[in-house]
């Protein structure tokens, strides 16, 4: 009897060792590094890229920030994104302006230096241009359609123009390292080696661009808040300016 009962006792303590094994290993993940994500890490950098793409194009908003380089020009962004608008700040040396985008209407809000500099090709605006520049100080500028710097602008602040751009990439494709952005965890693809550019794609829901690094030196972004609904309104018409009726009487 005494036998036996070490013989239970035994298979007992084995099944309990086992058991805990189990859990432990269970805890430790199956060594599987796509464990628990969407799946596109085992995917060609081509099918991760183009599916980072799809769930871009098919988002109804997002935020970015970040440098973007045009024209020789870097312009710092921070905008909020979505089909029909856009709200944000966009900097360039030591000014900045606001862009506000709903439908087609675009305005534009600057301190009274910004727009005394408008113009003079780098020289220091006088103190009688900022007294008359004065008069735009914090006021939104309605920019037409028709006006040159309507599309350069327009860009900054439509967000399938935006995206398009940013995530275009130049050479052949290959998959980089796994990382993070933001907490988020990411798979890297790269174009020629990375000089055609880089965007680091979320392994985790929807596979969303989550970093992007223009080719060329053109500037890096992050992407955030992807399809989260944000509110635009217009400003009040007495904070409004008419760019192409007043904005000349308004300098003087």
């Amino acid at each position: 009897m005494v036998g036996c009962a070490r013989t239970r006792g035994g298979a007992a303590l084995r099944g309990a060792v086992c058991a805990g094994l189990a859990a432990a290993l269970a805890a430790c993940g199956s060594g599987d590094p796509d464990e628990g994500t969407n799946g596109i890490g085992k995917l060609s950098a081509t099918r991760i890229e183009k599916k980072a793409r799809a769930a871009a194009e098919n988002a109804d908003a997002v935020k970015l920030a970040g440098n973007v380089v045009s024209k020789g020009q870097t312009y710092r962004l921070n905008m909020r994104l979505k089909r029909d608008g856009a709200t944000g700040k966009v900097s360039r040396g030591g000014s900045a302006f606001w862009l506000l985008k709903i439908g087609k209407a675009l305005f534009l809000k600057a301190d009274a230096g910004f727009w005394a500099r408008q113009g003079k090709g780098g020289e220091e605006p006088s103190r009688s241009d900022i007294q008359a520049a004065g008069k735009l100080d914090g006021k939104y500028v309605k920019v037409p359609s028709d006006d040159p710097a309507y599309e350069q602008l327009s860009g900054f602040a439509d967000m399938r123009v935006l995206l398009d751009g940013l995530l275009t990439m130049r050479g052949k494709r290959e998959t980089g390292e796994r990382g993070e952005v933001d907490g988020v965890r990411t798979i890297r693809v790269m174009a020629g080696e990375g000089g055609g550019g880089i965007v680091d794609v979320s392994l985790i829901g929807n596979p969303y661009p989550m970093r992007v690094e223009r080719g060329g030196g053109a500037g890096s972004l992050e992407l955030d808040d992807w399809n989260k609904e944000f509110e635009l309104q217009e400003p009040p018409k007495n904070q409004i300016v008419d760019y192409g009726r007043k904005i000349a009487e308004s300098r003087g």
